[in-house]
């Protein structure tokens, strides 16, 4: 257990019988379209969002079948603790690792995650059934207005602001100096870590990795010209859900507050195409895993909250910040952006390890676990590996 201040405490995820008997009665009460209009087998069927037939069939399980309990329980499990940054109440998971020679670590979700999307792997990550693989101190914060964090009621909350505070949450655990892994807003986020603070980060692993504005494509090998070329296509033809939360987060928070159905939709469109699978996000992603981001989402009511992250943060990477610190970068093939390296390589400058699997998407702690845990010890065994002598 960490060791607590007045500044961190302890706290238990429990829905009120009240707040969860709603939501059935909403899902019961659902007001859903006619079926699209598109017909098909495999991604086709999606070619209009979410079929409706997937979404009745999930929306019936939720209602009848799913037991948010055995969330809150696998929650307090790990460790649920609160503290408050900058005026901000952030909820984190901390599981400390019995290994004395365990590294701090801390892992970020994007958007529409959670801290659902780590939970499989925590237990693996702090206490390795094998004696030889890396052990980690791991924490998984809420991104504020995620979760159990607090909604910013000021503007302001962008991923400058939030890597700041996790270098203070980390401080106030214990960890001076650590490792951050993250993928979409997470690796975002990650990225502005390894920039801004080199002085209390040891290294980054990272799904994401974003190249200078207008880097010339010249001498991409056909894979990475690929690769280009599907990012553009993505935030050309793809990326509408990006444009209305970065312009209009207040709109679209009203209907994914009001309805567990439309949430479970916008949510459910984006674990169907961003995930590496044939037709359902399903054939690798647990339902309780999805309703379980999903619910978290309902019952905290941060349908709106957490989409303003957009209206933060979208489009501010800055273009004159620079990695120096050891980089361990992945590219999973289904992923919604993947940079070629020789464009990561112009912010990242301390690429130790770079790797490009044959199986994953924009999830893959929950895609493919197993390859993602193995991944992230041995991007971060060189992470660690490349430390300046003391």
């Amino acid at each position: 257990m960490p060791c607590l201040t007045s500044d961190v405490q302890p706290f238990e995820a429990h829905a009120t019988d009240a707040d969860l008997g709603e939501l059935r009665a909403r899902l019961a009460a659902a007001r859903l379209p006619e079926a699209e209009t598109v017909r098909g087998t495999g991604r086709g069927r999606w070619d209009q969002g979410v079929p409706l037939a997937d979404l009745t069939d999930l929306l019936e399980y939720w209602r009848t079948g799913y037991d948010w309990r055995a969330f809150e329980a696998r929650l307090d499990r790990i460790g649920q603790f609160r503290t408050t940054i900058d005026g901000l109440g952030i909820h984190f998971l901390h599981r400390r690792s019995p290994r004395p020679d365990a590294t701090p670590l801390v892992l970020t979700h994007g958007w529409p995650g959670s801290v659902a999307e780590f939970v499989d792997v925590v237990d693996e990550l702090a206490d390795p059934a094998d004696a030889g693989a890396p052990a980690f101190h791991v924490v998984v914060p809420s991104l504020p207005g995620f979760g159990y964090s607090d909604k910013p009621a000021t503007t302001g909350w962008g991923t400058e602001k939030i890597a700041a505070a996790w270098v203070e949450l980390m401080g106030r655990l214990g960890y001076d100096r650590f490792a951050a892994h993250g993928g979409d807003w997470g690796g975002n986020i990650t990225t502005v870590l390894g920039g801004r603070f080199p002085e209390h980060v040891l290294g980054i692993h990272s799904t994401f990795a974003a190249g200078l504005p207008g880097a010339a494509t010249d001498g991409l090998t056909a894979t990475e010209r690929r690769w280009a070329e599907e990012t553009h296509h993505f935030w050309r033809h793809r990326a509408a859900y990006a444009k209305q939360q970065a312009t209009r987060p207040q709109t679209i928070g009203y209907a994914l507050l009001d309805s567990p159905a439309g949430l479970l939709a916008w949510i459910l469109d984006k674990f169907a195409e961003w995930s590496d699978t044939a037709d359902s996000p399903f054939e690798t992603i647990s339902r309780d895993r999805v309703l379980d981001d999903v619910t978290l989402y309902w019952l905290t009511r941060s349908g709106a909250s957490a989409a303003r992250i957009y209206y933060e943060s979208h489009n501010a990477l800055d273009p004159d910040l620079r990695v120096d610190v050891p980089a361990a970068i992945t590219m999973y093939p289904r992923d919604i952006e993947k940079c070629p390296r020789p464009l990561a390589q112009e912010r990242y400058r301390q690429i130790v390890r770079w790797r490009a699997p044959e199986a994953g998407g924009h999830f893959p702690s929950l895609e493919v676990p197993g390859y993602f845990v193995g991944d992230l010890r041995e991007g971060l065994a060189a992470v660690l590996a490349a430390q300046p002598a003391p």
